[in-house]
């Protein structure tokens, strides 16, 4: 093997296993530093070796046996009695058979354990989602900076801001008992539905989104499901995320433009996502009570269902929006169900809806606002009043597709415009 298949070895290997090698690590030795370090000791050994002997037959073993060989010797060169007795503990893993030890066994998944950790409520926000995708998703604090648009060192800092504070407040390594999971399961899934609406929508850029933060998100997603199937709100994300990630293939045309819901071509659609997030919708609705996820799953079913774009059900999706509205009442699932209410009643009743909408704090800058009301106003032929719309949906796109969408759809109503003005003069 030359050194750059290794490396791409290496580098698969990697991506499969990191996450469990850290969460094993860090549930034996309980320190979160000391698990990332020799995890990356680890990985560089690996860089040493395969090239020269070769990719082992079972490289998660390999790993984890090195990392833990690696700790004993980071554990003995501190003098503190914490790490005196974790070489005690470190010592007994070493004399272990490397067999039993291994990630390629079926052994527990820690990886959950770690995952509560990561979003514990004692954590800010932007700290829990950081060290999320860290830990679990395994990026580089640069990678991480580039996914939440923030400066390198402002990612380091809630990294190392989120460990010191596992440390210091002795936050536990474990799952959540029964009665705290009601608590912590929704602070967990706001987590994974971060990555994932950042990975399919980011906020700036030249891309409309990022597929691998999209594919941790569900993996994160499947991790939680296996784990925790009882929780409803859990098996409604997983939908949501499957049924929304399904469309991607036709989300963007060839030339890297966006491509709306009702001009996609639903045969590239992916027919196993929808079949498995469907199924998910229905294990989400039939538990109990509906949660935010499930219903939001419910109304992307709804729409990936519809063999064609004009055969859609929008009274069922209004009729969930108004189910939604009573879970989250929020101004951007108002402007969703005014969209809605457009499609079953016309486009003067949503613009009529939206309208009300215009004082809304939080849709004074989100572009799909007034971008929403020059649809609405182009198809009721006010296009003057569109083209200013879609101009200041303009000011606010974030993406690069973004724009040239909106550019699209202002050049389509100053077209028409200006055709208006010929037949007048004429």
């Amino acid at each position: 093997m030359n050194e750059s298949e290794a490396h791409r070895s290496i580098e698969s290997v990697f991506r499969a296993e990191r996450s469990v090698l850290l969460a094993s690590l860090v549930q034996r030795y309980r320190d979160l530093d000391l698990a990332e370090e020799v995890t990356s000791d680890a990985i560089e050994s690996a860089l040493e070796h395969w090239p020269i002997d070769g990719v082992p037959s079972r490289p998660g073993a390999w790993l984890l046996t090195t990392a833990r060989r690696k700790a004993v010797d980071r554990l003995r060169r501190d003098k503190t009695l914490a790490a005196k007795l974790a070489v005690l503990r470190a010592d007994s893993d070493r004399a272990e058979p490397a067999h039993s030890n291994s990630l390629d066994d079926a052994l527990p998944d820690d990886r959950l354990q770690l995952f509560f950790t990561c979003a514990h409520p004692a954590l800010a926000a932007d700290d829990r989602l950081a060290l999320t995708l860290r830990c679990l998703a395994g990026l580089s604090t640069a990678e991480v900076a580039r996914a939440l648009l923030i400066p390198p060192a402002t990612a380091a800092q809630r990294i190392v801001r989120a460990k010191n504070k596992i440390r210091v407040a002795h936050i536990p390594f474990r799952v959540p008992g029964p009665d705290e999971l009601a608590d912590r399961v929704p602070m967990v899934l706001g987590v994974v539905y971060s990555i994932f609406t950042e990975g399919y929508s980011a906020t700036s850029g030249e891309r409309v989104g990022r597929i691998d933060l999209v594919d941790e998100a569900i993996g994160m997603g499947r991790l939680l499901h296996t784990a925790l199937p009882a929780e409803t709100e859990v098996s409604g994300l997983l939908a949501l995320m499957l049924l929304v990630d399904a469309r991607r293939a036709a989300r963007i045309g060839p030339d890297g433009q966006i491509v709306l819901l009702a001009d996609q071509d639903r045969r590239l659609w992916n027919a196993e996502f929808i079949a498995e997030g469907t199924a998910l919708v229905v294990e989400a609705l039939g538990g109990g009570p509906s949660g935010p996820y499930a219903v939001q799953a419910a109304i992307a079913a709804v729409h990936d269902e519809s063999l064609e774009s004009d055969r859609t059900d929008w009274p069922q999706i209004l009729a969930l929006y108004d189910v939604l509205t009573t879970l989250i009442p929020s101004a951007i699932v108002a402007l969703n169900r005014a969209v809605a209410l457009a499609m079953c009643h016309g486009p003067a009743a949503g613009l009529h809806e939206l309208d009300r909408l215009a004082d809304e704090p939080s849709l004074r800058r989100y572009h799909p606002y007034p971008m929403a009301k020059a649809d609405l106003l182009q198809r009721l032929g006010r296009l003057d009043e569109a083209a200013v719309h879609y101009r200041r949906a303009l000011d606010f796109a974030r993406t690069a597709p973004e724009k040239q969408l909106l550019h699209r759809r202002l050049a389509e109503v100053n077209g028409s415009i200006d055709q208006a003005d010929r037949t007048d003069s004429s």
